[in-house]
């Protein structure tokens, strides 16, 4: 059983994560590209004193113009604003380890956490999708495992450039005139089959030492990297059996790694549809599935599913003879979860865009804050998650539901702190330790 305080992060995605809430009449259709909206939502998350905020990305456009606000400001961008309008909220980005650099990337990460005091999150993808391999000058995305092989050179090397300036290497004596000491400064001088990368980082070591590693793949390749990686996991789960099967073998495979498995937090996706009674937000739920444009939802079950276009049919179920995980080159977890929740509840192609329109595949709860802190304090006590991330379907409405409804009850539980207290680290407030630079020897006990 999971003990101690729930983790709570919140996913903000431009107008909520249902695909159809840019249409209802309190959505703002270009909220998308609004610092103020987006200011707002870091105030209500911090007012409902969460971990940490996050904002997806890809190096593509997401969709088409026609189905949901398309486009996003970069992520690194938008929160380096929202720091200077936070105080203490966490501030996780993605950013991909297949079209970056590690030295330009890792320099961007240093920045964001020395002027937020030690609140950067790096969400680290490996970007699935032919699409964006085309923005990037190739003609076929690379292969799943060639995509992880890279990523975990990525990341030693990252490591390496976040470690090259040991604590104490700035000195400030004036009278002496000596700013800092070279003998602290360890440039990585790595080659390897992905990145050549000579020169120490142009930042000092940060307030973390570097910022909270995140990772949201679920497949076998992505829970390898993620037992020697991540501290903060986010994952789709559909039942609290999967959520629980996946927690323990999360956590097995980070001890395998030599790691505590404490110093990894895993956090399912939930999009809470909130209404006074159940009846109120089953009938939110519903308003917000009628407003569904199914064609886009044929499309992008087919591109998810690799399939020709026009081979799906509203109201008949999935294809039989549809490939195998191992086939798939794309995101493969998720492929496998939509498949088996076609499969497990038998739905028509309708029904199964109706269930992924809120969450792409995470849990969609409808119910009241009472309904709702039931479904997260059971998974939290029962060993499927150290916490959840919130995706409200409709912003900004749905996280101040949540946090102006939900909120109170899971503080009432004693599962959620009720002030921040003392300003502390992204990692601090995730329960991790500075690391130590792998330049430095221990000092013993």
């Amino acid at each position: 059983m999971t003990a101690g305080q729930l983790h709570l992060n919140a996913f903000l995605m431009n107008t909520g994560h249902h695909e159809a809430s840019w249409r209802l009449p309190e959505s703002d259709p270009f909220a998308h590209v609004s610092l103020d909206h987006y200011v707002h939502l870091a105030r209500i998350a911090e007012r409902g004193t969460f971990d940490s905020l996050f904002l997806a990305d890809g190096p593509q456009l997401w969709s088409n113009l026609g189905q949901r606000p398309a486009g996003a400001l970069e992520p690194l961008t938008l929160l380096t604003a929202l720091a200077t309008a936070t105080t203490h909220i966490g501030l996780i980005a993605t950013a991909s380890t297949s079209y970056n650099s590690p030295y330009n990337l890792a320099r961007k990460f240093a920045s964001l956490d020395i002027i937020s005091g030690g609140r950067a999150g790096w969400n680290i993808v490996t970007t699935a999708g032919a699409e964006a391999a085309r923005n990037f000058g190739l003609e076929h995305e690379p292969a799943h495992a060639e995509r992880y092989a890279r990523a975990g050179e990525f990341l030693d090397v990252a490591l390496k450039l976040w470690d090259s300036w040991e604590d104490d290497a700035i000195v400030g004596d004036k009278a002496a005139g000596v700013w800092g000491d070279d003998t602290k400064i360890h440039p990585p001088r790595h080659r390897g089959p992905y990145f050549s990368v000579e020169g120490a980082l142009n930042v000092p070591r940060t307030p973390q030492g570097y910022p909270l590693l995140v990772q949201a793949g679920s497949s076998e390749d992505g829970k390898e990297f993620a037992s020697r990686y991540a501290e903060a996991v986010f994952t789709a789960q559909q039942t609290i059996e999967d959520a629980r099967a996946f927690y323990a073998d999360l956590k097995s495979r980070t001890a395998a790694a030599g790691r505590d498995p404490e110093h990894i937090k895993v956090l399912p996706g939930i999009v809470p549809v909130i209404g006074a009674t159940e009846a109120e937000a089953l009938d939110r739920e519903r308003e917000l599935e009628d407003h569904i444009v199914h064609r886009h939802g044929v499309a992008n079950l087919e591109r998810l599913l690799q399939l020709p276009p026009n081979t799906l049919e509203l109201d008949r179920q999935l294809p039989a003879d549809l490939p195998p995980e191992s086939a798939v080159e794309g995101a493969k977890s998720r492929y496998t979860l939509v498949v088996e929740l076609a499969r497990r509840e038998r739905l028509t192609v309708r029904q199964l865009i109706g269930r992924l329109g809120g969450g792409r595949g995470h849990l969609t709860f409808a119910g009241t804050p009472e309904q709702v802190a039931d479904a997260i304090e059971t998974w939290f006590t029962q060993g499927a998650a150290d916490g959840f991330n919130i995706m409200p379907p409709v912003l900004p409405s749905g996280l101040d539901a949540f946090v102006d409804h939900v909120v109170p009850i899971l503080r009432a539980r004693g599962l959620l702190r009720t002030e921040y207290g003392p300003r502390q680290t992204l990692r601090e407030r995730y329960g991790l330790p500075r690391p130590a630079n792998q330049h430095v020897q221990p000092v013993p006990a």
